[in-house]
């Protein structure tokens, strides 16, 4: 690999360093909906998936207001247990949980994406590159945007 490659998980790491959090939650959502007919069979599969549900069963319970809160916590690293579980997740179980709160969403048990809101054009660019990968750059993608996410767990008995 030559040093002007980028593989596409470097490239979903470094596209969503360029997004609000809002916008990254909102990109996330826009993948497993609009190509998650691909992406989604290969999250529920993840030897963590009990895991990734696990840390879910934490989030649905929540007020849909905490809910966000969560997830923009994971989503900017913010030091809080749901969020230094998450980061303790492996990779495919980080996406298996994005993949169940985006089924949460859509059912109803977890807060919506607002009726209102529109993704930026850089979202919308994103977005449009992703759809046009095969289905194992988009894992890829995926993958480099949400293993950042989440706080270092703590050393000891702590999380």
């Amino acid at each position: 690999m030559t040093s002007t490659t980028v593989s596409s998980y470097d490239q979903g790491k470094e596209a969503f360093k360029g997004l609000s959090v809002d916008d990254q939650l909102g990109l996330l959502w826009f993948v497993y909906t609009k190509i998650g007919s691909s992406v989604t069979p290969a999250a529920p599969g993840a030897a963590g998936s009990e895991i990734a549900e696990g840390l879910f069963n934490q989030v649905k319970p929540l007020s849909h207001e905490e809910q966000l809160q969560v997830q923009r916590d994971i989503a900017s690293n913010a030091d809080t247990l749901i969020s230094r579980e998450y980061g303790s997740l492996s990779p495919e179980t980080k996406l298996a949980f994005w993949y169940f709160l985006a089924q949460g969403m859509e059912s109803g048990t977890i807060i919506p994406m607002p009726p209102d809101y529109e993704l930026p054009q850089q979202g919308k660019d994103l977005l449009t590159q992703i759809e046009g990968m095969e289905f194992s750059q988009q894992i890829d993608f995926l993958r480099g945007a949400v293993l950042p996410m989440g706080a270092e767990p703590k050393g000891g008995a702590e999380i």
